[in-house]
């Protein structure tokens, strides 16, 4: 369980993960050895796993983002599962409840190229069906 103290320390590293030491423990009116003492507690014990860019501006305005679900032959899933891993397009994978087994967060340059990858998603060994969402716009993220 994490306590309320780390809690605010993860909300405030989600807005922004290169925040100094020292800026941090000034917004949570703490020592910055604290927040080094915590920041470490909560790297050792694997509830931060990494530290991640957030792409902004322009270029993140020209990156085509589509979620796609899938449905996938149960026994290839692991496969399946390598297979969308190989492909950098592909941010995120989750498995899901519901019709679909996955959902693929898809990220490209342009539709295009949008549009190759998710030929490719769908001609994998494995790949029953897929329904896909173009992202028209991201209102906010965390």
């Amino acid at each position: 369980m994490v306590a309320m103290q780390d809690q605010k320390l993860l909300k405030l590293l989600r807005l922004n993960a290169r925040a100094s030491v020292t800026d941090l423990a000034k917004a949570m009116h703490v020592s910055r050895s604290t927040i080094q003492n915590r920041m470490a507690r909560l790297e050792n014990s694997g509830v931060i796993q990494g530290y991640t860019v957030q792409l902004g501006g322009e270029f993140s305005a020209s990156q085509v983002e589509a979620h796609v679900s899938l449905k996938v032959s149960q026994k290839l899933t692991a496969r399946t599962n390598q297979e969308l891993e190989q492909i950098s397009q592909v941010c995120q994978l989750c498995a899901v409840s519901g019709e679909y087994d996955l959902i693929a967060i898809v990220q490209a340059q342009s539709l295009e190229e949008l549009s190759r990858i998710l030929d490719d998603i769908a001609n994998l060994e494995g790949v029953e069906r897929t329904n896909s969402a173009v992202v028209l716009e991201t209102r906010f993220r965390r």
